[in-house]
């Protein structure tokens, strides 16, 4: 609902201010080649905060209270030739953000015979350090692992496609860990009794993701309900129509009541400046809550759609994976595993609740469920798969010591027949195979539920929890 702010990346080269007298044209060549990489990097969504080409330890203390000031999420230490060590350490002291180093030469390789020709052997040397990217690399390695300060390093060209899709990696991770420090995460309710692999301590979710618990009332959300007159809701229900594959068996009391609720639970989200929602209350004893309650589906998938992630069950770590898939532009949908068809090899994963219906193979159908199993009270229920083609699943999880991680794999939605229970539920094919992705997976230990993205992103999520500094788990 609230738009996320832009990503802001400093980026600075790194040289030798004695080679500029003795090489002609070799500092403007570099500062080229930097000034390429700045406009490579700006994109919407991106601030690139460009430091210039820095050759001294004293102008690197400048640009490292630059960094202070202009406040940057993640550095990009370029690397165009021979730069000593003391000119990087105290930028990256300074900016006290992570640090990606791009290894980049201006071409795959020099011209041999080119070069070669070459008469002048100062020309020689200056050509020669233009594509000298790699020499400092380890000594800048050791200094920074000495120091304690965690760094990544690209290397490529710099016109490389490849190359740029894996800082493009990086950026969308920086995004990632950016976009979850400025998220405003709502938890309303009490955790699904019994479910003890879902607890978490929610002051270790505000020290390792920087992400802001609001604790709700779901008196609130009712009174907000209560508040909303006839003529919206009668709009909102017409909407689920041209949103939804409404059934014909859906009761218009019942889209009424789930559109008022939905109106709330936009008005909710507003006034709370919710990037993302986690939520269960079983309402018993009062009608008011309850009504509220079990009229929430709809209103709550509409909501994950618009980039506000809802988890039902108090699902805290499972709300985090959703955000962390939807900045990634990939979805994230609330699922669990439902069975095992051995005979196609693949496995049954739905929910029940919201449903990202942005992701969906087609309209999202709406059906009315007597019950809600498990649950309490009965109304209105999404229907969806997720896209056929591939797919991402994310579990933030926790390890012995209690520390977070991100369990990965990567896999593909693939047409079939699905239970129609009014629940989201897709098929799933593993490169291990069914029984080799379930004996993988649960060993792992990822909670029961998790989220799943479209497309393949395992690659940019290792990425993300190297730059945020949880662990992290692949598959496949």
């Amino acid at each position: 609902m609230h738009d996320p702010l832009p990503l802001r990346a400093g980026l600075c080269g790194i040289g030798l201010e004695a080679y500029w007298e003795q090489f002609s044209g070799l500092r403007a060549r570099l500062e080229g080649y930097v000034a390429r990489v700045a406009d490579r990097l700006t994109q919407p969504g991106v601030s690139v905060v460009d430091l210039g080409l820095i050759d001294t330890p004293e102008r690197s203390q400048e640009a490292g209270h630059r960094c202070r000031r202009e406040d940057i999420d993640v550095l990009f230490l370029y690397l165009t030739t021979y730069a000593l060590s003391n000119t990087v350490l105290p930028i990256v002291q300074r900016a006290g953000v992570p640090v990606v180093v791009l290894n980049l030469q201006p071409q795959a390789a020099m011209d041999y015979e080119a070069f070669n020709r070459l008469r002048d052997r100062t020309e020689m040397t200056g050509e020669w350090l233009a594509f000298c990217s790699a020499c400092p690399a380890p000594e800048i390695a050791n200094v920074m692992m000495r120091a304690g300060i965690p760094f990544h390093c690209v290397t490529g060209c710099l016109e490389d496609e490849a190359t740029w899709l894996e800082i493009g990696e990086w950026v969308a991770a920086a995004r990632v860990r950016t976009s979850l420090a400025s998220t405003r995460m709502g938890l309303m309710g009490h955790v699904y009794s019994g479910m003890l692999d879902i607890m978490t301590d929610v002051t270790q979710i505000s020290i390792a993701f920087g992400t802001h618990a609001e604790i709700l009332e779901v008196d609130e959300l009712g009174a907000l309900a209560a508040s909303i007159d006839e003529a919206s809701v009668a709009a909102r229900a017409e909407e689920f129509h041209s949103v939804f594959d409404v059934q014909a068996d859906c009761l218009r009391d019942e889209l009424q009541r789930a559109a008022r609720t939905s109106l709330a639970l936009d008005e909710f989200t507003e006034r709370n400046r919710l990037g993302a929602l986690a939520y269960y209350y079983k309402g018993s004893g009062n009608p008011a809550n309850e009504d509220t309650m079990s009229s929430i589906i709809l209103g709550t998938s509409l909501l994950t759609a618009r980039h506000v992630p809802v988890a039902g069950e108090y699902e805290v770590k499972n709300v985090l994976a959703m955000k962390i898939l939807d900045i990634l532009g990939a979805g994230g949908s609330f699922t669990e595993y439902y069975a095992i068809d051995f005979n196609d090899d693949l496995v049954l994963m739905g929910h029940d609740g919201p449903g990202h219906i942005g992701i969906a193979e087609g309209k999202t159908k709406v059906r009315p469920l007597q019950v809600y199993h498990g649950k309490v009270g009965r109304g209105l229920s999404v229907e969806m798969s997720v896209k056929h083609g591939p797919v991402t699943l994310l579990s933030v999880a926790e390890d012995a010591s209690r520390r977070f991680k991100f369990v990965v794999a990567e896999g593909e939605s693939v047409p079939g027949p699905i239970l129609e229970i009014g629940n989201t539920n897709s098929r799933y094919r593993f490169p291990l195979g069914a029984k080799g992705f379930i004996n993988a997976w649960n060993p792992a230990g990822p909670a029961h539920h998790c989220a799943v993205g479209v497309g393949h992103c395992a690659s940019t999520l290792e990425k993300a929890a190297a730059l945020i500094g949880v662990g992290f788990t692949r598959i496949c």
